[in-house]
């Protein structure tokens, strides 16, 4: 197989988060646009906006809409998920490749812990609904944690959910053995690295050569946090009595700006995060526990978005600006002065509209990307 087709296809199974929590994003047929032109065909959305789903549909974007948190407490009622279900999703199907919905997210926390006692109905009420409309052969019904759901972490097969969501997380996890939907977790190494910088190697936390560490229970190598904090997921899962829950991650990333206290918060830890995070996902690379089972992840986020409350981190996470320049170069400069006219590539966009040709920008950006995996990959076989 061309190693330039095996590169397309590897990309294809990378998703990204759509955020919009700004007031000047481009609208959903350039973002369609972008993410054709760069060959990523999964997306994750955090509410319905119509004009999104309207948009991508006749494409190969697949996506997994979510709930909002504050209507959760009305999906326990059948007739209102229902009544959610129909208004929705189901007009949107078959058109638009809706795969999933994320019926909250992170609906646990510390600051409001009472809310994940709605969850457990409202998935369930949410999958009988689509089954009742005859839509649920290709959806999958779940929910995104954060590592906050965990007493234990570290070392990985120390993980252990904490004792007053115990009960309730069995019933989730029962739900989705029994619907075959994956468990999805929020990643964030940079947290972790934020809070002890001085304990936590950087390297360890970017995805580069390091030491890593080693599980003294199992005797597995961590060369990364983020394999090491989805298999506490794992382990956690399994001391509940669940073996056949596949972990996906939902959420990570690695922003390009923060406050003074932010440690790490800088646009060459993005650029490095994001490029070996990439490589990986191209690579098909499962965790230590699962080193079968590729680790399917999705990237946060796909714009940086102004109207985020909280530290000056959480508006820097995207790799593209609203005005859809690049925030930050992922490794891709050296390429963009050495492209070859003459080497043939498709610069179409893997979305069915009738759109005219990306334009110029994209075409240079998904060019450069295609060298710089190219050259990478090469590079790995030498």
């Amino acid at each position: 197989m061309d190693t330039d087709i095996m590169l397309f296809g590897r990309v294809a199974s990378f998703g990204i988060n759509y955020g919009q929590v700004a007031n000047n994003l481009p609208t959903p047929d350039k973002v369609l646009e972008l993410l054709g032109t760069l060959k990523i065909t999964r997306t994750r959305i955090y509410d319905t906006n119509p004009e999104i789903l309207k948009a991508f549909a006749n494409s190969e974007i697949e996506i997994i809409v979510t709930v909002e948190n504050q209507i959760l407490s009305q999906l326990n009622d059948p007739q209102q998920a229902l009544q959610w279900v129909s208004n929705n999703i189901k007009p949107y199907l078959p058109d638009t490749k809706i795969t999933g919905i994320q019926v909250g997210n992170e609906v646990y926390t510390d600051e409001n812990p009472t809310m994940f006692q709605y969850l457990v109905p409202a998935v369930i009420n949410i999958q009988n609904a689509l089954s009742q409309l005859g839509i649920s052969s290709n959806i999958q019904v779940s929910s995104p944690s954060s590592l906050a759901v965990l007493q234990e972490s570290y070392p990985p097969s120390a993980g252990t959910f904490k004792n007053d969501i115990t009960e309730t997380m069995t019933q989730f996890l029962s739900f989705l053995s029994k619907t075959n939907s994956p468990f999805w977790i929020n990643a964030y190494p940079f947290f972790a690295y934020k809070d002890n910088p001085n304990e936590i190697p950087l390297d360890y936390v970017l995805f580069n050569p390091s030491e890593g560490m080693v599980d003294p229970n199992t005797k597995l190598h961590y060369d990364n946090m983020l394999y090491a904090q989805v298999d506490a997921v794992a382990f956690a899962i399994a001391k509940l009595g669940f073996n056949d829950i596949e972990i996906r991650v939902s959420e990570t990333g690695w922003p390009s700006k923060g406050d003074s206290d932010e440690a790490g918060a800088t646009v060459q830890n993005a650029a490095t995060y994001n490029r070996n995070l990439f490589r990986r996902q191209m690579e098909n690379e499962g965790t230590p526990l699962k080193p079968r089972m590729r680790l399917e992840a999705y990237l946060f986020a796909l714009f940086n978005e102004d109207l985020k409350p909280g530290p000056t981190s959480e508006r820097n996470y995207g790799l593209f600006q609203p005005d859809e320049s690049m925030a930050y170069n992922v490794g891709l400069s050296a390429f963009a002065t050495t492209s070859n006219p003459s080497t043939s590539i498709s610069l179409t966009s893997s979305a069915t509209h009738n759109k005219a040709t990306p334009p110029k920008k994209y075409q240079t950006l998904f060019y450069c990307l295609f060298l710089y995996l190219l050259t990478s990959t090469l590079c790995g076989f030498l």
